[in-house]
C-alpha cells in the first residue's frame, strides 16, 4: 500500500470504532434513529449465531423491543479489531462489557460482537452484527458464573457455557 491507501485505511479503522461506539450510545439511549443509521438497509443482527432481524427496520424493533424489558443499560467498548476485505468491505470482532437491568435484575457480563462492514458512501455501516456471551450474570452471582463450565446466566433463563469456552 501507497502512504494515501495507509492513511485512507486509518481512516477506515477510526470510523469503524466511532460507528461502534455511535451504536451503543444509540442503543443504551433508546435512539431509535441512531440504530437505524448504524446499519445497512439489509443487514442481519443475531444473538449468539440465531437471527433476530433482517433488515435495518426489523433490526430497531428488535432493539425496541428487548430495550422494552430493560432498565438502564450500559455498553463499554474494550476493542474494535479489524479486518479488511477490500476497500468497502470489512470484518470485525468488538469485545465489550454490558451492565443492565433486565426484569428487574441488575446484571453484568463480557460479549463479543462478530460484525460486518460496508461502506455506504463515506461512511461505514453495519451489514451484520452476532452478539456472542462470553459470561452474564446477575452482580451477586458473577463470581461464581464466571469461575464455572456454564458462565452465562441470563435471568430466568438456563446456566449456558459461553459461546467462547476455554480451548483444551
Amino acid at each position: 500500500m501507497d502512504l494515501e491507501q495507509r492513511i485512507r485505511r486509518l481512516e477506515d479503522r477510526n470510523a469503524i470504532s466511532d460507528l461502534v461506539v455511535s451504536y451503543f450510545l444509540a442503543s443504551d439511549d433508546d435512539d431509535s434513529d441512531g440504530v437505524a443509521a448504524s446499519f445497512t438497509p439489509d443487514a442481519t443482527f443475531s444473538s449468539s449465531g440465531v437471527l433476530n432481524a433482517t433488515g435495518r427496520d426489523a433490526i430497531v424493533e428488535f432493539i425496541k423491543t428487548a430495550r422494552s424489558y430493560m432498565g438502564l443499560t450500559v455498553h463499554t467498548p474494550h476493542y474494535v479489531q479489524c479486518r479488511f476485505e477490500s476497500d468497502d468491505r470489512a470484518t470485525g470482532l468488538v469485545g465489550a462489557h454490558l451492565e443492565l437491568v433486565l426484569g428487574g435484575t441488575s446484571i453484568v457480563g463480557a460479549v463479543r460482537y462478530v460484525d460486518s462492514y460496508v461502506r455506504d458512501g463515506e461512511v461505514w455501516r453495519f451489514a451484520s452484527r452476532d452478539m456472542r456471551t462470553v459470561h452474564i450474570a446477575p452482580w451477586d452471582e458473577v463470581g461464581t458464573a464466571f469461575a464455572s463450565t456454564t458462565p452465562v446466566r441470563w435471568p430466568g433463563g438456563e446456566a449456558a457455557a459461553s459461546d467462547f469456552p476455554r480451548k483444551s
